[in-house]
């Protein structure tokens, strides 16, 4: 009995490890530290672009930060005007999929669907390709192993997840600062999935206090290399 038991439960153990854990690469490499200096940083920002992209796009200019926004196909088809304007600010745009699925959850000829109309969304927005490309929640599926490099895409994680979709500012600004190091690319969410409205006013003030803080440390903010 305990051995007909083991069986499906190491093959669950083994998907989701596969699907979930930052370094795991055997559904597909994921980026989940920085290649560039030891003080650099990357904010990462998901769910985009929704109607409080303006305000993060306004506040990173004022900081002088350039970062990188993972954006859902659906959203940039939404507010194209927001997605080029993330472009000319000088930020990198990544593909988050269409409809911000689970993965895991979907087949091959889904997932490539979600990440085809994403790329031709923001191509079509912006005037550029994505080279980098996020899961939603983080979740991967075996596809992915075939089709990133087919799409010349380049898979990223995150070293620090500000759980930003939950916390208050002081919190996710407290994680964040704890956690940070050298080389650490930090997720957080300028929206809320494809949805066209999110309140994002938490993240957005966690972002005043991060930078500078961590820039007392001697850290400076990139964006991710390879981003469109």
């Amino acid at each position: 009995m305990w051995s007909a038991l083991a069986l499906p439960a190491v093959a669950l153990a083994y998907a989701a490890y596969s699907a979930a854990w930052p370094s795991s690469q055997r559904w597909g490499g994921s980026l989940r530290r920085l290649q560039t200096g030891p003080r650099d940083i990357a904010l990462t920002f998901d769910d985009g672009p929704s109607d409080e992209t303006p305000s993060f796009l306004d506040e990173l200019e004022a900081l002088e930060v350039k970062a990188t926004f993972f954006a859902c196909g659906r959203n940039v088809a939404r507010r194209p005007e927001v997605a080029r304007a993330t472009v000319e600010a000088g930020h990198a745009i990544g593909n988050h999929t269409y409809f911000h699925p689970i993965l895991p959850m979907c087949s091959y000829r889904r997932v490539r669907e979600e990440i085809v109309a994403t790329q031709a969304a923001i191509l079509d927005a912006t005037g550029v390709r994505p080279t980098l490309f996020r899961p939603p929640f983080g979740l991967r599926s075996p596809g992915l192993r075939r089709l990133l490099p087919e799409l010349g895409l380049t898979g990223v994680h995150w070293s620090v997840i500000g759980n930003d979709w939950k916390w208050e500012a002081s919190r996710i600004a407290r994680r964040v600062l704890a956690k940070a190091s050298g080389r650490s690319i930090v997720c957080l969410h300028d929206g809320h999935g494809a949805l066209p409205v999110a309140d994002r006013a938490e993240t957005l003030e966690a972002v005043r206090r991060i930078v500078p803080a961590l820039r007392d440390r001697g850290y400076r903010f990139v964006r991710l290399a390879g981003g469109a």
